[in-house]
């Protein structure tokens, strides 16, 4: 059911079966898929795709322009997938020239009130942003992450599969993949055991990710302790993702324990 006040360019694609309600504003270019239900006075713009069955909440803006003063009004692209609720004021916006063209959001994601994705972000699946969480341009968030209320990431930082951060948190450094992070500046606190434990992963392994995880971070010379891990520890699949994410280049610093 679309509402009669919506107001859709003949040119976007719409199918039969969604729902749009009062005051909704579709620009030409946007892309629907079968399922969605758009709750009144939401604005999508831009060249965005949409994919199926999300549910997006009152005032929201996808597609806009992104806020960062280089762009020109060049053509690029924002992707959302499947399953996704995006709650009210939530705004999401596109790639730029400069950042490779494209804001891309995973699957079955949670995006609370005010949240904010900024220019050439990439979220995975099953992420959760609580309320008032804005991410800078850039950022790159894996599947299954976490971030309190209030919290912000700085542009270019990296937050790996898994893992979770407190509310209220400035994320300025990168977060390894099941690390626990908070503080006024992101400070590194473990592991998220409780999100492996949900995961099904098992004692042994978690065992593993944790002894490896002390040696790791036993002291501020991370790539020493590298070099010196046991051989035995890179046999973990766990384990040996955090290494790949802490050995892959990076615009920022990594939050150990030690982080001021």
């Amino acid at each position: 059911m679309i509402h009669k006040t919506a107001i859709i360019d003949p040119s976007a694609k719409v199918p039969e079966n969604i729902k749009i309600g009062a005051y909704c504003v579709i620009g030409s270019n946007v892309e629907i898929g079968e399922g969605n239900e758009i709750q009144s006075h939401v604005s999508i713009t831009g060249n965005t795709k949409i994919g199926k069955n999300n549910k997006i909440y009152p005032f929201a803006s996808l597609g806009n322009d992104p806020q960062d003063l280089k762009f020109s009004g060049e053509q690029t692209n924002l992707i959302i997938g499947d399953n996704n609720k995006i709650r009210e004021y939530v705004t999401i916006n596109p790639g730029t020239k400069g950042g490779g063209g494209l804001t891309k959001v995973g699957n079955n994601c949670l995006f609370m009130v005010s949240s904010h994705i900024a220019h050439d972000c990439n979220v995975g699946n099953n992420v959760i942003l609580a309320n008032n969480v804005p991410l800078g341009g850039h950022a790159n968030i894996e599947d299954n992450v976490i971030i309190g209320g209030n919290s912000a990431v700085q542009q270019f930082t990296r937050v790996g599969r898994s893992a979770m951060i407190g509310g209220m948190c400035g994320v300025v450094r990168d977060i390894i993949p099941y690390g626990i992070a908070h503080g006024n500046r992101s400070v590194l606190q473990g592991l998220n055991l409780i999100g492996l434990r949900r995961k099904n992963i098992s004692n042994k392994e978690i065992i593993t990710l944790s002894n490896a995880y002390k040696e790791i971070f036993k002291n501020e010379n991370l790539t020493e302790n590298l070099n010196n891990l046991n051989q035995d520890y890179k046999k973990n699949e766990l384990v040996l993702e955090v290494i790949n994410f802490l050995e892959k280049d990076k615009k920022r610093p990594i939050c150990t324990p030690f982080s001021k």
